[in-house]
């Protein structure tokens, strides 16, 4: 297989860039990237949990949202254009009280105008938290 890549992500690259953001502040820390996957990891903390103390729907959104923008933004087919997000959604299939999830980004489709990533959130188990699919928009800056 060949990458998918026009900007080859390395783990350094990707965490210089989310530095003093709200990824940052969430503890989300990159973990790898493969011919046509990105993954990071975020922490079930204080920084993350709702009121009973399980993992806030909208911080997952966060890291989906997060793999899906930067993956984005490493594979445009044209210079002088960005990946900003238009469209997520996000299916919570099971709560996480601690410990670390873990997501992976994966492509559905890279068109010049749109890209599509589906998402997966799992467990240190492997266990499937969420399910997330982020619509990007490729926009001239």
């Amino acid at each position: 297989m060949s990458s998918i890549w026009t900007i080859t992500p390395t783990i350094e690259s990707m965490q210089e860039r989310v530095v003093n953001t709200a990824v940052d502040n969430m503890g989300i820390e990159f973990t790898g990237a493969g011919d046509d996957y990105i993954s990071a990891r975020m922490p079930v903390d204080a920084r993350t949990v709702q009121p009973f103390g399980i993992l806030h729907g909208g911080a997952s959104v966060v890291l989906a949202e997060t793999l899906g923008s930067v993956a984005t933004n490493h594979c445009l087919k044209k210079e002088g254009t960005a990946g900003v997000g238009l469209e997520i959604n996000a299916n919570h299939i099971r709560s996480v009280k601690s410990g670390w999830v873990h997501g992976t980004a994966r492509p559905l489709h890279l068109g010049g105008s749109t890209q599509v990533w589906e998402i997966r959130i799992e467990t240190e188990e492997g266990k499937l938290v969420c399910i997330s699919r982020i619509t990007m928009a490729v926009i001239n800056l």
